[in-house]
């Protein structure tokens, strides 16, 4: 079972002149999942703390394989799962379905950091208390 699922319908604004999803978007949709997924685990991807830096996760690599077109008003399901959870890294699967049919599949990873304010982020060991919200819960 997927860590989180979401549906995202397709907006004209998504197609290209073909009338099919634009390849770039898919990497939207899996940013927009990872963002609901953030705060479905009562976190956000960019927490600001007091001292005004920040705890983030930039990606460090983003793929995505396509499998069959998708189109203006589609309704897409969204699966995320959790790939791995490394030291100071995640990464994440996607897979986009409509119905029973594969549209794409992708994968994101990321590093948590530390962005001190005004100065270069600098990565850091994911926090206990993070790591343990990527865990699935005990059944």
């Amino acid at each position: 079972m997927p860590a989180f699922t979401m549906q995202r319908r397709v907006q004209f604004a998504d197609t290209d002149m073909a009338g099919i999803v634009h390849f770039a978007n898919f990497y939207r949709y899996m940013e927009e999942t990872e963002h609901a997924w953030f705060r479905s685990l009562d976190m956000l991807l960019m927490d600001v703390q007091p001292d005004g830096s920040a705890i983030s996760w930039p990606r460090v690599k983003a793929t995505c394989s396509f499998e069959s077109p998708a189109r203006y008003d589609d309704v897409l399901m969204i699966e995320l799962d959790i790939a791995r959870v490394g030291t100071k890294s995640l990464t994440l699967t996607f897979r986009f379905t409509l119905g029973p049919r594969v549209i794409a599949n992708g994968e994101l990873t990321t590093v948590c950091c530390h962005c001190p304010h005004g100065e270069p982020m600098v990565p850091i060991v994911i926090p206990d208390d993070v790591r343990k919200r990527f865990q699935p819960p005990p059944s």
